[in-house]
């Protein structure tokens, strides 16, 4: 079994909004081991986000109600924003949503680089060769460093932004829909070099932030979903797909065309319903409104346990 690299327990955030606080991420406990990708997926508002945010303290708008995450042994303050500058980008790296849009335009990219590795100590004559190498995998000409981000198409900019990012090999590296705004074959090739980006040792543990379960299949060890800030599943990849155990997870992965299946053979199906509010989530299972299976009990919360190893389940059905 591998060593566990990321431990988070019972963490809560909230969003201050002036209607009161958004329950956005409502106490999840869970474990990345080191070597391992884990897909995060749900619908939009799930608390993906958040909770990928909320690991290395970017939204000031974020308040960390409680609980801990533990990186290499290390509890890390994420409620502080000043003291996380310490482990950003060494310790833990986020490819942030709208990567693309993430560097600065007013930089050339060999510049903002080194302004980036200079903030944390380090001398960009020192870092240069392994960026030229890094830009080298990701087969980007080392001429990119002297051009604006305008000048790079969309693949280019979201390769460069991988680049950057992990540049300083960190433990645990969180790549936020990374791959939302690029075509199909793009969106392949970003996925792939996360991947070989573990594989090369230049990060320890990823996580995947995405909607699309087909995308982290094809990369992921595990998968972990979420639905309205609550953890709903997590399992090894290839058995969270062909049995799941949550009800909302079964209708997600449902909702997913199949290749090959013509529409007139199979039509897809949707949810029904719609998400719960998380300025007053109602008690019990958040999915109960939504639930095909909902019973009596469902008006008590479900805890996220473990039913088989390394299958950890939030439904009073599974258990």
């Amino acid at each position: 079994m591998s060593r566990v690299s990321l431990r988070v327990a019972n963490l809560r955030v909230h969003y201050r909004t002036l209607r009161g606080d958004v329950k956005a991420l409502d106490g999840a406990t869970f474990t990345v081991g080191d070597g391992e990708i884990m897909g995060l997926a749900g619908e939009s508002g799930s608390g993906k986000s958040t909770l990928g945010k909320s690991l290395i303290r970017l939204d000031g708008r974020m308040r960390h109600v409680e609980g801990s995450v533990e990186l290499d042994g290390k509890e890390l303050p994420i409620w502080d924003s000043a003291r996380m500058n310490t482990f950003r980008f060494r310790e833990v790296s986020i490819i942030p949503q709208y990567a693309m849009s993430a560097m600065n335009p007013t930089r050339r990219i060999g510049r903002m680089v080194a302004e980036l590795v200079e903030s944390r100590g380090v001398g960009f004559g020192t870092v240069r060769p392994e960026l030229e190498r890094r830009l080298d995998l990701v087969q980007l000409s080392r001429d990119v460093l002297d051009s604006y981000p305008i000048e790079l198409s969309g693949g280019m900019k979201q390769r460069m932004v991988m680049v950057i990012s992990t540049l300083m090999n960190p433990s645990l590296l969180v790549a936020d829909e990374i791959t939302s705004a690029l075509d199909v074959s793009t969106q392949k090739a970003v996925a792939e070099t996360l991947v070989s980006f573990r594989d090369r040792g230049y990060v320890k543990s990823t996580i995947v932030i995405t909607h699309d379960v087909s995308l982290v299949y094809q990369i992921a060890d595990t998968i972990m979903v979420m639905y309205a800030g609550k953890l709903a599943e997590k399992a090894p990849t290839d058995v969270l797909v062909a049995a799941p155990r949550h009800p909302y997870t079964n209708l997600l992965i449902s909702s997913l065309p199949e290749v090959g299946v013509r529409f007139s053979e199979k039509r897809l199906t949707g949810i029904p319903g719609s998400r719960p509010s998380r300025l007053q989530p109602p008690v019990g299972c958040r999915f109960r409104d939504r639930c095909p299976l909902a019973f009596e009990k469902c008006v008590e919360e479900p805890p996220f346990v473990e039913v088989e190893r390394d299958h950890f389940v939030a439904c009073w059905k599974a258990y």
